[in-house]
């Protein structure tokens, strides 16, 4: 747009001072011609802006002037180079466009804080992604975003975990949520509050009707809803392992979630003892990864599920 290409000319040249006419054509992607015409604009506008002919000619703003087109403080610059979450704005198709903005962000910074700002997005990267995550499902979330910014309902195929088959819903989105590298639809069902993860979003259609939001309710009041029930769950079961002290510090960190307290440690003894909370028996089978390093000693019926599960597993080996 014409608008944008006046900014970028006004800021390169309040970075750059002289800036041969030829280069803004190239670095905008445009005619010399139309750059003398946007100079004129400028002008036309109040810019003191002016153009110089011949090999050591170009285009230069009146020395002195200065436009303050983000009024930043050294800090609030800074910070706007720790982009995180980067792989949130390649999902959604805005890489470029991010690019561009911190380009004319740094452009307008009063000299004093240029040096600081591009060396903070040098030294400083934030890696939303868990540690050996697996490679995740690629997610197509422009129907997602259409529905998101036209205000429009969806219908979705959407395999719950567990089940193999998907079902259909008829939802009323209030945005998306990307939490640790994992991108999640916020949206309405009959009413009720629900969280949908791209990834296992099948098809996602855009109806005509509407959306049927409920009045007031944004999306920083629906995700926190739904982050509180998700972390806050409270746990049906609780059950007592004790660990060797090889396998804690391991056990702590994949368990951290679920521990109810920090482990009996006295430093001494080889066994340390633990108490977890799950939301049933059947969870506590993950704990069979980790072999005989962690033993269940209660409940009986947590002791129960792991030895069948272990002997199911031995069995399917031998008969192989």
């Amino acid at each position: 747009m014409k608008s944008d290409r006046l900014l970028s000319i006004l800021l390169l040249l309040q970075t750059r001072g002289r800036v041969p006419a030829r280069e803004l054509a190239d670095r905008l992607e445009v005619s010399v011609r139309t750059i003398y015409r946007d100079v004129e604009a400028l002008s036309t506008s109040g810019v003191p802006v002016y153009a110089e002919r011949g090999r050591h000619g170009g285009i230069e703003l009146l020395a002195g002037f200065r436009t303050d087109v983000t009024g930043l403080t050294a800090d609030e610059s800074r910070a706007l180079f720790v982009l995180a979450a980067q792989g949130a704005h390649a999902a959604l198709g805005l890489d470029a466009a991010l690019d561009s903005a911190l380009r004319k962000v740094m452009a307008a910074l009063p000299a004093p804080f240029r040096p600081a700002a591009e060396v903070t997005g040098r030294r400083i990267l934030v890696d939303a992604t868990r540690w050996k995550g697996g490679a995740q499902r690629a997610v197509d979330l422009d129907v997602l975003q259409d529905a998101v910014f036209t205000d429009r309902r969806l219908r979705l195929r959407y395999r719950h975990g567990g089940e193999t088959e998907p079902r259909t819903y008829t939802v009323d989105p209030y945005g998306l949520v990307s939490k640790a590298g994992v991108w999640y639809l916020v949206a309405d069902r009959r009413g009720t509050p629900r969280l949908f993860r791209a990834d296992r979003i099948g098809a996602a259609t855009l109806l005509p009707d509407p959306v049927r939001r409920r009045p007031g309710v944004e999306l920083a009041h629906v995700w926190e809803v739904l982050r509180r029930q998700v972390e806050e769950r409270p746990g049906d079961v609780e059950v007592t392992v004790r660990v060797r002290r090889s396998h804690l510090d391991m056990f702590v960190r994949l368990n951290a979630a679920v521990l109810t307290e920090p482990p009996e440690d006295d430093g001494t003894d080889e066994w340390v003892i633990a108490r977890l909370s799950h939301g049933s028996v059947r969870e506590a089978r993950t704990l069979l990864a980790f072999g005989d390093a962690v033993e269940v000693l209660a409940p009986a019926a947590a002791r129960a599920e792991l030895a069948a599960t272990a002997s199911a597993i031995g069995a399917l080996y031998a008969g192989g």
